[in-house]
Formats: structure tokens, C-alpha cells, sequence
């Protein structure tokens, strides 16, 4: 049997990651190994509990709606980083891209149903994009929106790659490419190795971003 998905749960309800946790602890593969309510316990947790996944919420204390944005980004700059899913009440097209930016690997509303929740945390873990719906089209909304050509300095990618980055923004898996794109999982992995180092990144969210801002998508 594979090791189950280490998880914790950082929000400062407790109602809330009480909830989470009593519907998580449900799946045989995903195990919460912890709660924080703020940034610093957060931090403290994740150190010693080294989760697979951080459930994450943008709101963390009174004085700030955002200020999970912070510790996303502090939480992805460590080694080994967990992966992060933002799991909100925002909805917000800066919030989810520059949650992107700061290496969240997926972003979902507080209202989402267990099987999707329980779905996108299965995807976080196998390293690939989880957004639900919303925050999917937003994302897919702003790569469309009428943007600035690739500015001189931008990686070349071939036309292939432009295809493959476009479905990585759909959160596709590389088995998912291969089927639309009719290539083999391999290869689509190739490419997306490949489009990762021309854009000088390490995740495919981030991926996601960088080409969106450099006009590539």
C-alpha cells in the first residue's frame, strides 16, 4: 500500500478545520496531522510535521484578508516543500493568480463538495494543478484577456509547447495531455520538462504564470 497523504489544516476557525478534518480523516488515504491558526504556528507545524499537502486559507487574522498569501509563499520556498492548496471564501482573479505566483499548486472555494475537495488534494499530491471551477475559469479568463505581445526577451517555445502550456492551465495531468494532444504521457512530459526550463520555474503552476505574464499564452 502507498503512504497516505500527510496533511494539515491551516485556518483560524476552529469550526472550520474541525469540519475539514472530519471529512478528510473519512478517506483512507489522507491522514490530518495537524491544525494551525496563524501564520507562525502554521510555520512551527509544517517544520516539524513535514505534510505532503497544506490546506490553506487566505485569511489568517483579523487585520489582514490576505495574509495567507505570505505564508504560501514562505511554505514553498522550504525544502522539501508541501504542497499548498488555497481553500477560501475569495474569489478574486488577482488573489488566484498571485497565489500561482507564490506556488500554490491549486485554489478552491470553502464550498466546494468533499469529493472535489478530496479530488484536488489527490492531484496536489501527484504534482499537478487543482482549481475548481471558478477559480479555473478565472485563470483560463485572464490567459484569454487581449495581452501584450511575448515582449523580445521571452523563451522561445515551439508551437507544441504554447499547446501543452495551455493545458496545463486547464490543470491537466500529463496522461490528460497526451490524450488531447494524441502523444504519449511520455512525451507530454517531455514537453512540459521542457517549457518548464525555458521559462526558468520548477512548478507547473508556476508555468501557468510565468507564460501568462510574458504574453505566451
Amino acid at each position: 500500500m502507498t503512504d497516505p497523504i500527510r496533511l494539515v489544516i491551516v485556518d483560524d476557525h476552529a469550526i472550520v478545520r474541525q469540519g475539514l478534518r472530519s471529512v478528510l480523516e473519512r478517506e483512507p488515504d489522507i491522514e490530518v496531522v495537524g491544525e494551525a491558526a496563524t501564520a507562525a504556528d502554521a510555520l512551527d507545524l509544517v517544520a516539524a510535521a513535514r505534510p505532503h499537502i497544506v490546506l490553506l486559507d487566505l485569511k489568517l487574522s483579523a487585520g489582514s484578508d490576505v495574509a495567507g498569501l505570505s505564508l504560501c509563499g514562505e511554505l514553498t520556498a522550504r525544502t522539501p516543500a508541501p504542497g499548498v492548496l488555497v481553500v477560501t471564501t475569495f474569489l478574486d482573479e488577482r488573489l488566484v493568480l498571485e497565489a500561482i505566483q507564490r506556488g500554490a499548486r491549486g485554489y478552491v472555494l470553502k464550498d466546494v463538495d468533499a469529493v472535489a475537495l478530496v479530488a484536488a488534494i489527490r492531484a496536489v499530491r501527484r504534482g499537478e494543478s487543482a482549481f475548481d471551477s471558478h477559480s479555473a475559469a478565472m485563470v483560463v479568463r485572464s490567459l484569454a484577456a487581449p495581452a501584450t505581445a511575448p515582449s523580445p526577451s521571452s523563451p522561445s517555445l515551439t508551437d507544441r509547447e504554447r499547446e501543452v502550456l495551455t493545458l496545463l492551465a486547464r490543470g491537466l495531468s500529463n496522461e490528460a495531455i497526451g490524450r488531447e494532444l494524441y502523444i504519449s504521457a511520455t512525451t507530454a512530459k517531455f514537453h512540459v520538462t521542457n517549457l518548464m526550463r525555458k521559462l526558468a520555474v520548477s512548478r507547473r503552476a508556476e508555468a501557468v504564470y510565468a507564460g501568462s505574464k510574458l504574453g505566451l499564452i
